[in-house]
């Protein structure tokens, strides 16, 4: 059966509750990075660098849409066409093109002023989300780490602990991770992102948001924002 949406501002619909909800009632909020938290899609401005920003965009843009079912694969064949590209790209890309989105300080600030834990969980790369963790003061991380080998990128990722590629599923099993180990039902979470690699742990979180989010994603989302920031998600919460 279709859940119906409504909207209940401009820009603002949400499906399958009646706000407001309590923003104290939950305990973890878990972001999407690229294109959710920042402005950009990280991958593809590195690209530009090595004059690769239409082939390598063209991959993300089709992934982000759900029309690559392997993930993983689109993502190596993306950094694979990074090899060669210095690792100076990275710092130039964060310090020159990366913003915050509309309203993420914003957001974040009030979720931890509320009680909530933060985690940023991307499949980009731990260059970007340390930098964005020690900026924001978010709790915890997970993304792919870029090879580099004498100042160069190999086109390769380098294993984690964890495993190899931060993937949908990926965000999904660290969202219910992070759950458990802080004794807590994932239905006390919040999911937030705008890519069809953000669906499997907005499936599983109590709260799941779409920010400017891509058509697929946005029909499943209980709460979708299409005009105005990530702030506008406090609209259905009150303090």
């Amino acid at each position: 059966m279709t859940v119906p949406t409504f909207p209940i501002a401009a820009g603002l619909t949400v499906r399958g509750f009646t706000p407001p909800l309590r923003l104290a009632d939950f305990k973890l909020i878990a972001f999407d990075m690229d294109s959710t938290l920042i402005n950009i899609e990280c991958i593809d401005e590195i690209a530009d660098a090595a004059g690769r920003k239409p082939e390598v965009a063209a991959i993300t843009a089709a992934a982000m849409r759900g029309e690559i079912a392997d993930y993983k694969e689109s993502l190596r064949q993306r950094v694979a066409l990074l090899r060669g590209v210095p690792a100076s790209a990275l710092d130039e890309v964060y310090t020159q093109r990366l913003q915050l989105n509309p309203g993420a300080e914003t957001l974040v600030r009030a979720c931890q002023a509320a009680g909530l834990k933060t985690l940023l969980v991307s499949g980009g790369f731990t260059y970007f989300t340390d930098r964005l963790q020690q900026r924001l003061g978010l709790d915890w991380t997970r993304s792919n780490q870029l090879e580099i080998v004498d100042g160069m990128l190999t086109g390769r990722l380098v294993d984690q602990a964890w495993g190899d590629i931060c993937d949908g599923e990926e965000k999904r099993r660290t969202v219910l991770e992070t759950c458990a180990a802080m004794g807590i039902s994932p239905s006390q979470a919040i999911a937030m992102g705008d890519g069809a690699n953000d669906l499997p742990m907005m499936s599983v979180a109590g709260l799941s948001v779409a920010h400017h989010a891509k058509p697929a994603v946005r029909a499943q989302a209980m709460v979708a924002i299409e005009d105005g920031g990530l702030d506008r998600l406090l609209d259905v919460l009150r303090a």
